[in-house]
């Protein structure tokens, strides 16, 4: 076959390749197969030399001509190559806005914090600002400086987590787990003068073995004012009307006579049972009332003891359990269950 036949019939072949190729690597194989080092249009030109001087001009404009060609075609065939791979990308890409999402699943708030949070707002709306002191704590702060002399059983190992004894002054110096937020009624008159209206949300501790109702570790709201001419008159009046702002204006309360070391007077109070009405239910465990707090005036030895006047000033607090409100609002029936981070209890609240 006369050499332009046979770049004729390249040309031809190497066309046809180039324009069947459908990837990147398929036409670059093409291209590797004829123009190529060792390629059949670079293996025809060195046959050149073989030919009558006369047909070797022609034949080389040829070869010229085919390789121009191709390489033109092949360059096309890569745009176009391209074009169909971003075709078929943004095509895969797509997405239909008018297909719902996934739906995100949100945490939830603990049964507890949202406790907190409703009492802490109540008591911000009256006037009063949120305190926050350590868990770790000196005997003298949760005892001695409350009124809670030695001998008293809530001062017992059996009772408090101790972590050291005291050494230049054993009643004070021990250091121990807070038993009570109560504390914060000396850490605040220590730093403030009266008139004082404050909160201290916390956790405490206490030697009490895990059940239904008991937690060695739980959470309690103290409060106190301080202030001229303040009477018990003016404790139950802000009492009742806190707990009718958490369980709603029906409630009815009651106090009765109680002993706390650094109040006196001392009362606790009840709520009139929800579900009976003063009747007698399985809520109240048939006695018509739900503890809810203990209270009193502040004793004027603590008072005293934090440099207050009082001849001048007279104040109240109370402390009450979170928990206890928590299991009551929602009718949890298993202490244990707020602690557990059981995620199927928690997806009720």
């Amino acid at each position: 076959m006369h050499m332009k036949e046979q770049l004729a019939k390249i040309r031809e072949e190497a066309l046809e390749a180039i324009r069947n190729t459908d990837v990147d690597s398929a036409l670059d194989a093409v291209r590797v197969k004829y123009l190529g080092k060792k390629g059949e249009l670079t293996a025809l030109l060195k046959q050149t030399g073989k030919l009558p001087a006369e047909e070797r001009p022609v034949v080389g404009q040829m070869a010229n001509e085919v390789r121009t060609a191709l390489t033109d075609a092949i360059a096309t065939q890569k745009k176009t190559l391209a074009a169909s791979a971003m075709e078929m990308r943004l095509a895969a890409e797509t997405v239909d806005v008018t297909i719902p999402g996934d739906r995100t699943e949100l945490g939830h708030i603990h049964p507890l914090t949202k406790v907190v949070d409703e009492i802490t707002d109540v008591f911000t709306g009256m006037g009063f600002e949120v305190a926050d002191g350590p868990e770790i704590e000196l005997a003298a702060y949760n005892f001695t400086r409350l009124n809670t002399e030695e001998g008293h059983p809530g001062r017992e190992w059996t009772d408090t987590f101790y972590i050291t004894e005291g050494h230049d002054d054993p009643k004070n110096d021990a250091v121990l787990l807070r038993s009570q937020t109560s504390p914060m009624q000396i850490r605040v008159m220590e730093q403030k003068q009266p008139p004082i209206r404050m909160i201290a949300p916390g956790r405490v501790f206490r030697k009490d073995e895990a059940d239904a109702t008991h937690s060695p570790m739980f959470h309690q709201i103290e409060g106190m004012v301080v202030d001229k001419g303040i009477t018990m008159a003016d404790l139950k009046g802000t009492l009742n009307e806190v707990v009718k702002a958490l369980y709603g204006p029906d409630a009815v309360t009651r106090f009765r006579p109680h002993h706390f070391p650094f109040t006196e007077p001392s009362c606790e109070v009840d709520m009139q049972c929800f579900e009976c009405k003063g009747k007698g239910c399985s809520v109240c465990k048939g006695e018509g009332w739900i503890e809810l707090l203990g209270a009193g005036m502040i004793h004027p030895k603590v008072l005293e003891g934090c440099g207050i006047d009082t001849d001048v000033y007279s104040g109240w607090a109370f402390g009450m359990g979170v928990e206890r409100l928590a299991m009551r609002r929602y009718g949890i029936k298993d202490l244990r269950l707020v602690f557990e981070n059981d995620v199927r209890f928690l997806k009720q609240f």
